[in-house]
């Protein structure tokens, strides 16, 4: 039978790796937020609508560059839970 430590153990690890894997595009998405908002302050351009187009566009392309990455993380640990899928039900 699995033991409440078990399950903090897997939960501890699912969110590190939701962290892990979410930080590349957070990040991407961060930073041409905060080069279009440096931009509109020195222009002067006030259009709220104008971060929306190239945060998507850099994601898209994160996305595009670390996507293998992604999956194979979330892959191997789908793989190491089911195949320890036996051990938690004795």
């Amino acid at each position: 039978m699995i033991t409440e430590g078990q399950v903090m153990d897997i939960a501890r690890e699912a969110l590190f790796l939701i962290i892990k894997v979410s930080a590349p595009l957070l990040l991407i998405s961060l930073v041409i937020g905060l080069i279009i908002s440096i931009f509109q302050t020195v222009t002067s351009i006030q259009e709220q609508t104008l971060t929306f187009v190239p945060k998507i566009i850099a994601v898209f392309l994160g996305m595009m560059l670390v996507g293998g990455w992604m999956l194979e993380n979330l892959t191997s640990f789908m793989t190491e839970l089911w195949g320890n899928f036996g051990l938690y039900l004795r």
